[in-house]
């Protein structure tokens, strides 16, 4: 398995590449806290001061021997989703829901007018046999119910809609 290089940007002007195993080999001594560490790379030492980690988006910033710098790192996949056009925990607002798999409507749950919470039951779906309970996947208020109790399905069909 090929191994892809994490991709640095640091203060969003210079980006590098470095492969898994290159992080690997740096050399850090803690230094007192989980904050201060002293890096050793190709023979040249540095003080590295973590100022501020943002752990979602994989920013961090760091004071290098008096400097400050922002750096975000990103990997192979987080490179491919940004690429293809989806965010990863993105806040568009999702209005509608629809069908994953084929199958039959068998219990609707949720009523046009109610208020639902994120992993609240709307509908049961019936596919090879199994039951499959849909859920909201965030909060909102069903504007309309598309289906109906014993009802097939195909993958993709709108079953509701939210406002």
């Amino acid at each position: 398995m090929k191994k892809e290089p994490f991709q640095l940007s640091v203060n969003d002007q210079f980006t590098f590449s470095i492969q898994p195993d290159e992080a690997k080999s740096l050399d850090l001594i803690q230094e007192g806290t989980d904050l201060l560490l002293h890096v050793l790379e190709n023979g040249q030492g540095y003080q590295v001061e973590v100022l501020d980690i943002d752990y979602a988006n994989r920013t961090y910033t760091l004071r290098i021997d008096g400097a400050k710098y922002e750096v975000k790192i990103s990997d192979y996949y987080e490179r491919l989703v940004k690429e293809l056009g989806f965010s990863r925990g993105g806040s568009h607002k999702i209005n509608l829901v629809k069908a994953p798999m084929p199958g039959l409507v068998i219990k609707v749950l949720a009523t046009p007018g109610q208020t639902v919470q994120k992993g609240d039951a709307l509908l049961i779906l019936e596919a090879m046999k199994m039951e499959n309970v849909i859920k909201a996947i965030g909060d909102g208020t069903v504007k309309s119910i598309n289906i109906q109790e014993g009802e097939p399905v195909d993958k993709g069909t709108v079953l509701l809609e939210f406002e």
